[in-house]
């Protein structure tokens, strides 16, 4: 496949308005905590950039390697995750997916279990965020660095 338009070239003022979001995000969650929900979220919706990207992210920043392979399975692997990181992708996990879905009460609960209101909404933020750079990815091709 090859690559397609580059979108912030031609909506700038729209790539200025997710960068105050992910800035946001980025100064609202810890590093990691973020970074393992955008690479569930970009596995799910299968963004090879946003995966290149935030694997290696995870990796630069000292997460072993066991970990970030297991992120797909991390229930199996549960005892390499934080109850909040659990509860984050979980939580990724069923907002992604809120067309099969319809995100239950059951899982808001389970969250709000382990997380407070206010983490809560940040990562709701940052699943939607992520979910819109997903489909810029995959609708434009956009090129893992592994290909580059």
């Amino acid at each position: 496949m090859s690559k397609r338009l580059e979108v912030f070239k031609f909506a700038p003022a729209a790539y200025k308005g997710f960068g105050a979001v992910k800035d946001y995000v980025s100064s609202a969650l810890p590093g990691e905590l973020l970074e393992l929900v955008n690479l569930r979220v970009s596995q799910i919706n299968g963004c090879a950039y946003c995966i290149d990207m935030h694997t290696r992210d995870l990796l630069k920043n000292g997460v072993k390697i066991d970990k970030v392979a297991l992120v797909p399975v991390w229930e199996e692997a549960a005892a390499l995750f934080s109850d909040k990181e659990r509860a984050a992708l979980a939580w990724a996990e069923v907002v992604t997916r809120v067309e099969q879905s319809k995100v239950p009460d059951a899982d808001y609960q389970a969250a709000l279990a382990v997380l407070s209101e206010q983490e809560l909404a940040d990562i709701t933020v940052a699943v939607a965020l992520m979910n819109a750079f997903n489909r810029f990815g995959v609708s434009m091709r956009m090129q893992p660095a592994a290909l580059a």
